[in-house]
């Protein structure tokens, strides 16, 4: 019996985990969009610059500190960014469907 009941628990974790591709897609975006306007704002104020944008790798007039300055708070921003879209988007679907998706 447990052998069944291990199987149709594994069936609809897998149904879970394909329902919620969808939903983790819209996240992801909506969590890259958001993660992009906090970066622009946070790192135009740290690293202090001539315009409205963060110094691009590229861009020869900066120096190298303050390009990985940029890449460090931009790494870091939508990585937590993207992690608290990811749990929240999760508990949402848990509380919706009464199954977790990951795992």
């Amino acid at each position: 019996m447990s052998a069944q009941r291990a199987k149709v628990e594994d069936s609809g974790s897998k149904a879970a985990r394909i329902l919620y591709k969808p939903w983790g897609v819209v996240g992801s975006i909506l969590a890259g969009l958001i993660a992009r306007q906090i970066f622009q704002r946070v790192a135009t104020k740290v690293v202090p610059v001539d315009s409205d944008d963060p110094p691009k790798p590229l861009e020869s007039e900066y120096r190298l500190k303050e390009i990985l300055v940029t890449a460090l708070i931009q790494g870091a921003i939508f990585a937590v960014v993207k992690a608290l879209f990811q749990r929240g988007s999760a508990r949402a679907f848990q509380r919706w469907t009464g199954e977790w998706p990951g795992d």
